[in-house]
């Protein structure tokens, strides 16, 4: 039997899966209280035993992406660390990610240009933080192979930019095309990365 803390963080967790589910398809603004929660088939007086007003669900939203993509990079890391290439581990797993959580992608595509600033500015920070991430991955990996890159923070902004672009391809492709987009994916940033050491050796931005 479920206590009812257990009970409690799931309906919390029903009323945000709800939340992600419809605005994938329409936009958080869009969304009104009554049908979240009629899509988590719950009463709307449950809503306010978790969140104050439809802003608290959208912090919440925010922070569900936030560690989403925080898991993903663990993930990333966890399978250089067993011997795959980084660049092949991380798009895998972010192809991976996003045939798993198709709502939440959307989500985190749709809402970076929504209509609601204060869900842009939040999710502008966490991408930023990202980047900041995976720029700091890209300086450790790059003292450990000698191999510098002219500027990490801007070629992690250009690999960032690059898989969230191409990676929404995979939404609407086969298991096959996966695989196929996976494969492309890791060119074109070995491309960046190859660009940005170029670059650094000569120690020019000149074209």
């Amino acid at each position: 039997m479920k206590t009812r803390a257990q009970q409690k963080a799931e309906t919390r967790r029903g009323l945000i899966a709800a939340a992600i589910r419809l605005s994938a398809d329409r936009g958080f603004a869009a969304l009104s209280l009554r049908e979240v929660c009629r899509e988590a088939g719950l009463a709307p007086t449950a809503f306010y035993r978790h969140f104050k007003n439809m802003d608290d669900l959208g912090l919440a939203l925010v922070d569900e992406v936030a560690l989403s993509l925080r898991h993903l990079m663990r993930q990333a890391r966890q399978r250089a660390e067993r011997g795959e290439s980084r660049v092949r581990a991380s798009v895998a797993t972010f192809v991976e990610f996003i045939r798993r959580n198709a709502h939440l992608f959307r989500l985190l595509l749709g809402e970076r240009s929504g209509s609601s600033r204060g869900f842009r500015k939040a999710l502008k920070k966490e991408m930023n933080l990202f980047v900041s991430e995976l720029a700091e991955d890209l300086q450790r990996v790059a003292q450990i192979t000698h191999r510098p890159l002219i500027d990490e923070a801007l070629t992690s902004e250009a690999i960032v930019a690059l898989v969230f672009t191409v990676g929404a391809e995979a939404l609407d492709l086969s298991a096959r095309e996966c695989q196929q987009l996976t494969e492309r994916l890791i060119k074109e940033i070995r491309i960046i990365l190859r660009g940005s050491e170029s670059l650094a050796r000569s120690g020019s931005w000149k074209a």
